[in-house]
């Protein structure tokens, strides 16, 4: 058979080659055979440790099932039902204001029948209906004038939900403002606006921060507010402020 020259050499024939790549095929199967023997031999000596491994998550999975079918899930529908009065209070205090002091301790305090929102806390603390008494009770105290109790609540509140979440963080900017601590505010403004963009938070915190940052001297960061604003939400009651607070923030 031909063999032909490559860079001054003999390409070897193919029955040269023969040999030579069965020898290799057959290191390749007898590593192989190794490997397969030695991860058989490992699994041997950690068998125990293996099944109790995969015994340990199955039983994790089984209790997390449980919990959420036998714990979570009753615990819910009853938190929710007993705040049902609470809730009905705190909405009926929001509508009218003649008599919201009254309704928001009810709905705070409870009735003497129906418990209220830190009953609700308390008593339900790993229910969803906790979290969302903790929300109220944040925003409530935030409107009676209690910031502090306003900041820990709402600090408390946990939630992905995009509006909830924007609107507890510029709770907390509202009541560092009111409390004269400007640059915490400033900050929670900020930390409303990047939780989740959306149209009716995002303007009126994009607003606050660039209000607030023109309070610190920090003009650069409220003019970037206010582009944002003008540029992103121009259809938002809020950028008809913009244009006003701009020019200041650019003198």
């Amino acid at each position: 058979m031909a063999t032909y020259k490559k860079r001054g050499g003999k390409i070897k024939s193919a029955q040269q080659q023969a040999p030579e790549q069965d020898s290799v095929t057959a290191e390749v199967f007898t590593t192989l055979d190794t490997s397969a023997g030695r991860a058989e031999a490992w699994v041997a000596r950690n068998q125990n440790y293996i099944l109790t491994s995969i015994g340990a998550v199955v039983i994790i999975v089984l209790a997390y099932l449980a919990y959420m079918s036998f714990v979570l899930k009753p615990l819910n529908e009853e938190s929710t039902n007993a705040m049902a009065q609470a809730q009905t209070y705190f909405k009926q205090g929001m509508q009218d204001p003649t008599v919201q002091d009254s309704l928001y301790t009810l709905a705070l305090e409870g009735d003497g029948v129906a418990p209220g929102f830190i009953e609700i806390i308390e008593n339900y603390g790993s229910s969803y209906a906790s979290q969302l008494a903790t929300y109220n009770a944040g925003m409530i105290f935030l409107q009676q004038g209690d910031f502090d109790q306003a900041i820990s609540y709402l600090d408390n509140f946990s939630t992905s939900d995009p509006i909830l979440g924007a609107l507890a963080l510029g709770g907390i900017g509202d009541a560092f403002a009111e409390l004269n601590q400007l640059e915490d505010a400033l900050g929670y403004y900020q930390k409303a606006v990047s939780f989740a963009e959306n149209d009716l938070t995002t303007p009126r915190f994009l607003l606050k921060a660039a209000q607030v940052a023109l309070a610190v001297n920090k003009n650069s960061a409220a003019a970037e507010f206010l582009e944002n604003l003008k540029e992103n939400y121009a259809s938002a009651p809020e950028s008809n402020k913009a244009a006003v607070l701009l020019a200041q923030a650019k003198n």
